[in-house]
């Protein structure tokens, strides 16, 4: 891995224009947005590690989070760790390779980045990646693909999984404690979209974030539920759960 890179005003705005020509070329139109270049007559901390990480494109280099955190540093002294690694790829759009994270292109240490492409965007970013919170069914199923966001089955198509049967989208909630409308729904097939889903709490990528329903632990092994107790017992020091506040 290469050493530090110090980066002057100047290369940084030059650089900051030719990523620019790219977004604006290619990725602009998938919804992928680019970062401020300064905010308040400062390098904004996106741009900073855009930058660095693009340097000799399309040759780029792995770079590691501390190397990152140094670099924004000198105009950001009081940043403790930078995460824009991980946000402006996965989150943001870019394709921007993260090790340790199962990546398809390249196996790097964790820890590490890589930017890969400036044409294409990452391949599972979704137009705009935030979800908008649209009362119209067809158009939200639209913006999953047609598919279903925990399994990522195709609406009318055979199941991935139950290859007997035709896959039919349905409205499931993100989170079962909240009503089932606008902003608390993802499509899910008949399948993901089953009695037990009421046990957990979804983000819009159809992933498990929470537990909905507590009683789950009990179906749990032994050993986990002591692991949760003991997370519990020091959270709240101990302290009866029947006692009055």
């Amino acid at each position: 891995m290469s050493k530090y890179k110090r980066l002057t005003n100047e290369e940084i705005e030059k650089t900051y224009k030719m990523i620019k020509k790219f977004h604006n070329k290619f990725l602009k139109k998938h919804g992928v947005k680019l970062p401020k270049l300064k905010q308040k007559n400062k390098f904004t901390k996106d741009a900073l590690v855009m930058v660095y990480l693009v340097q000799d494109y399309p040759n780029t280099r792995r770079v590691s989070k501390t190397e990152l955190t140094q670099f924004v540093r000198e105009y950001y002294p009081d940043t403790p760790d930078v995460q824009q690694g991980r946000h402006l790829g996965a989150q943001g759009g870019w394709w921007i390779i993260a090790g340790g994270r199962d990546n398809i292109v390249e196996d790097l240490p964790r820890g590490t980045y890589k930017l890969h492409d400036l044409e294409k965007p990452y391949p599972s970013f979704k137009r705009g990646h935030r979800i908008t919170q649209t009362g119209n069914w067809e158009k939200l199923k639209a913006q999953y693909g047609s598919r279903c966001a925990t399994c990522g089955s195709e609406d009318g198509q055979l199941h991935l999984h139950w290859p007997a049967t035709k896959t039919k989208l349905q409205k499931a909630h993100m989170n079962p404690c909240k009503p089932l409308r606008a902003g608390n729904i993802i499509p899910q097939c008949q399948k993901c979209n089953r009695g037990d889903r009421n046990r957990w709490i979804y983000d819009e990528k159809g992933r498990v974030i929470k537990l909905s329903d507590p009683s789950v632990i009990k179906n749990c092994s032994k050993e986990v539920r002591q692991k949760v107790y003991r997370i519990l017992h020091k959270e709240f020091k101990g302290k009866n759960p029947h006692a009055k506040k």
